[in-house]
């Protein structure tokens, strides 16, 4: 097996573990035979499980495969993907600070604030533009195998994550959905949500996330490569 093709049996792999533990069936199983919080440890276990060789098998292998596109030289895109990195660095700190509510057991109050007025899956949306910023610098087959795995995990989670919640919780998460928007903005422009400046403006998630954006600046070429996001 090839490089590449050793990267995207790790990426399935993770994507598998993820949408095979969380499948109505297998979560009940196993939450039935040992409840829910060694379940948890056991999804956590299979994700490191995975995951880890797969960031083992992409550094050995960085770059592998057929380049399809090179735009690390072109200014407005790397200033792009930038702004991308910023907005996907404060949209998961907003969505730590202000989370789905089904990660919060569904509480009877699903009214959506602050982020979730913007998208109900922050921390989702957050690992797509991740990475998709990642695949326009990086345009080699196994980088965007490896980069493409996050929008995957992203798009997919959050739509897996609505269809089991709506099956599980029903009309409650239902009328959350119906409030609130997977594709950012959408929500706001179909005029379902309206954004109060002075109490739904995540200025801390704003704040943390420029400063993050700031260091990873600083010290990605040290730390992942000579080049910025490369």
């Amino acid at each position: 097996m090839g490089a590449v093709g050793l990267i995207a049996l790790w990426a399935a792999l993770f994507l598998a573990g993820h949408f095979i533990l969380s499948s109505d069936a297998v979560r009940g199983a196993i939450v039935g035979a040992v409840g829910e919080q060694p379940f948890r440890g056991i999804y956590s276990l299979v994700a490191l499980g995975t995951f880890i060789p797969l960031i083992y098998v992409f550094g050995h292998h960085k770059h592998a495969g057929a380049m399809l596109w090179y735009l690390r030289d072109v200014a407005p895109i790397r200033w792009l993907v930038w702004l991308m990195m910023l907005v996907a660095l404060i949209m998961w700190v907003a969505s730590l600070i202000t989370p789905n509510p089904v990660a919060l057991g569904a509480p009877d109050n699903l009214t959506p604030r602050g982020i979730l007025k913007l998208t109900r899956h922050p921390g989702f949306v957050a690992f797509a533009i991740f990475g998709f910023a990642h695949m326009l610098m990086n345009g080699w087959a196994g980088d965007l195998v490896f980069f493409g795995t996050f929008p995957a995990l992203g798009i997919f989670g959050g739509l897996h994550q609505d269809h089991r919640k709506l099956r599980s919780i029903g009309e409650r998460y239902r009328r959350f959905v119906e409030q609130t928007s997977f594709m950012p903005g959408a929500a706001l422009l179909s005029g379902r949500q309206h954004f109060d400046p002075a109490e739904d403006v995540p200025w801390l998630g704003i704040l943390i996330g420029t400063v993050l954006t700031i260091v990873l600046v600083a010290v990605h070429p040290w730390a992942f490569g000579g080049h910025p996001l490369g």
